[in-house]
Formats: C-alpha cells, sequence, structure tokens
C-alpha cells in the first residue's frame, strides 16, 4: 500500500485498509468477512473525531443506526455524548436530521 496515496486511518490501525476501502465498507458497498457497514460504523463512532463522524455519516446515518451500534461502543464518554446527541436532534433539529 503507498501511504502517500492511501494513507492509513487512525481508526482502523490494525488492518491493511486504507480510506478509500473504509468509506466503501461504511456505505455498505463492500463487505470483508465480518468487516461490514456496522463494524465500520462502531469504529468510526469509537475512535474518530465527531467532525469526522457527522462527515461520514451525517446526523442522520449516526441517529438511525445508534440503537445497533450502542451496545459496541466501549468508551463510556462516547456513549453519553451520543446517547445525548441522538435524543436532542430529534428534539431540536430535526432539520438537520
Amino acid at each position: 500500500m503507498d501511504n502517500a496515496a492511501s494513507p492509513r486511518l487512525p481508526y482502523v490501525w490494525d488492518y491493511d485498509i486504507d480510506e478509500g476501502m473504509f468509506r466503501a465498507i461504511l456505505a455498505g458497498e463492500v463487505s470483508l468477512g465480518r468487516l461490514n457497514r456496522d463494524w465500520a460504523a462502531v469504529r468510526l463512532l469509537e475512535y474518530a473525531p465527531y467532525p469526522k463522524m457527522v462527515r461520514l455519516l451525517g446526523y442522520g446515518g449516526i441517529v438511525a443506526g445508534w440503537p445497533r451500534w450502542r451496545n459496541h461502543i466501549r468508551a463510556q464518554n462516547r456513549v453519553r455524548g451520543l446517547d445525548f446527541l441522538v435524543e436532542w436532534l430529534p428534539a431540536n433539529r430535526p432539520d438537520l436530521l
């Protein structure tokens, strides 16, 4: 893999997956064994900065997928923050969904 052309993402440090492949998995276009859209979303929610989460999943995607992904997030501060976001958005900013 040419790191200049396809840098390894910090949230998939333990896999030989570049950004293009990660985005394809996240979009549900590709699955590599157990590496599927849910796996990619959980990785993103656990390790990526908030702006990257929103950019790649969108607020609507986070709200829709959160019930499926919540129990797989280990960092409790992330769970609390996303719990708040998923509850707050529909009540206060439904236009973002």
